[in-house]
């Protein structure tokens, strides 16, 4: 109950503290401005919940976005390619990173922290090295159109957040409704007793992965329409900080417990936290300490949670 709740409480409890500290805080237009900050690790978080349910993490995560972001910018400006061709390349090679990082966790059977922590390392020097540690600016109106903002009663608001919201609800849908997210859960939980029930454990995880780059890809097209330009220094905190959003939304780090829903409520809190504290003129040093202590908190909510779970 409390995993499940307590998110959105403190959610709620943040929103409360804040508003009695700032007039500008409880406004329509800071709200969207919130939902903006955190889109791009919002969607990131999403492929990391759905690694993490499975017992797994994804430490390379913010590095395969960036390079996703790259290979769309440059394929635009320095190739000539449409959007859509552009975009379709960026996709290709974040969700061939997931891919590979599904395929060394199952088949080859390392460790995922390894795995991941390999791959941060090999993606950033590849982005580094494709890029020339240049920015990539003049990209083609189509590529930022997520950025672009549309009217709503009297409040500006992003297409990328709507997307960010839309993905969240879909894969909300997936994990509940169908045999595959039900199986997610269960491998999760035991992959052993998963697999002696017949679920294929090994190609679900290698999905998951899979997917997840996926969700890397889309938010390096978020990122892209956020910032106008293809940044290679992007994304090498968001690992960090995807696995906040899922830690603070309920999701259990031990695996097979957790609500997709929670991540988002868990990236809201942190993005409400750094608004709420930068109105109050508070330093980011200490936006930084806050999260960490409330990272802490989480956890080991979540370790007497589960200890109480298994008393006897």
């Amino acid at each position: 109950m409390l995993s499940a709740f307590g998110p959105l409480l403190a959610l709620l409890l943040a929103c409360v503290f804040f508003a009695s500290q700032s007039d500008r805080f409880l406004t329509a237009a800071n709200f969207s401005l919130i939902l903006q900050q955190v889109m791009v690790v919002g969607v990131i978080a999403i492929g990391q919940t759905l690694i993490v349910l499975t017992a797994g993490i994804d430490l390379s995560c913010g590095m395969v976005m960036a390079l996703g972001s790259i290979v769309m910018s440059k394929a635009a400006v320095d190739h000539g390619m449409n959007a859509g061709a552009a975009i379709t390349c960026g996709m290709l090679a974040t969700v061939a990173f997931g891919f590979l990082n599904g395929a060394l966790v199952t088949f080859v059977r390392l460790p995922s922290f390894i795995v991941t922590l390999g791959t941060l390392n090999i993606v950033f020097a590849i982005t580094q090295i494709y890029s020339q540690s240049q920015t990539v600016s003049g990209l083609p109106d189509a590529l930022v159109a997520l950025g672009e903002t549309f009217n709503l009663g009297g409040t500006t608001v992003t297409y990328g957040s709507l997307l960010m919201l839309g993905l969240y609800f879909l894969v909300w849908l997936a994990l509940r409704e169908t045999a595959a997210g039900r199986h997610v859960y269960a491998v999760g939980n035991n992959a052993e007793a998963a697999r002696l029930m017949g679920i294929p454990t090994r190609q679900l995880i290698l999905g998951v992965y899979t997917f997840a780059g996926l969700m890397y890809g889309v938010a390096a097209l978020l990122a892209i329409a956020r910032t106008g330009v293809g940044d290679p220094q992007a994304g090498q905190t968001d690992n960090l900080e995807s696995i906040t959003a899922v830690v603070l939304g309920g999701t259990s780090l031990f695996g097979g417990r957790g609500v997709i829903l929670g991540t988002l409520v868990g990236a809201l809190i942190v993005g409400v936290f750094r608004n709420g504290l930068t109105l109050m003129g508070v330093a980011s040093v200490y936006q930084i300490l806050i999260t960490g202590i409330l990272v802490i908190l989480a956890v080991a909510t979540d370790q007497l949670s589960r200890r109480q779970g298994l008393r006897p």
